[in-house]
């Protein structure tokens, strides 16, 4: 089990997102009040910490939660394993999974000094339960095929 490490937003797209500490997550909509809610099936993005703490080591950045574009960022939690259809009880709000990074070739214009985690190792999610979700709420993985009744995967079992 994981916690949150930070809730990020900006108001418009081409802005870095900063870390409010804590949001709204609107079913079927997104992070109340950040430029990418609302559009289409990808409403939340989701990032590791771990990730931007590779980055930093790796390249010799500063970056920071919010960075790298993610909505939420969260600690504990092994997002590179993760499915589509996965889902992530995060505070008082459920997230699934919907998509795993971003293909090749799709576009994915914002970086943090030339350095782009997001679209490899991000998750982007729809946000099926709404609710407020803050800094060090839990992060809990409901795997699919727990949800309809087969056993866990190897690798958490």
């Amino acid at each position: 089990m994981g916690r949150v490490a930070a809730v990020c937003s900006s108001g418009r797209r081409e802005d870095p997102k900063v870390d409010l500490g804590e949001g709204e997550l609107v079913a079927g909509y997104g992070l109340l009040g950040d430029a990418h809610a609302g559009l289409g099936e990808c409403q939340v993005s989701v990032l590791a910490l771990e990730s931007i703490e590779r980055a930093n080591a790796v390249h010799g950045i500063a970056a920071v939660p919010g960075s790298f574009a993610e909505n939420l960022t969260v600690q504990g939690v092994d997002l590179l394993s993760l499915r589509v259809g996965d889902r992530l009880r995060v505070g008082a709000a459920c997230l699934e999974v919907v998509r795993l990074g971003k293909p090749a070739g799709m576009a994915h214009t914002y970086s943090f000094q030339g350095v782009s985690i997001l679209p490899r190792e991000g998750v982007f999610c729809r946000v099926i339960v709404g609710g407020r979700v803050g800094r060090g709420d839990r992060v809990e993985l409901i795997r699919e095929r727990e949800r309809e009744g087969g056993p866990p995967d190897r690798e958490e079992g």
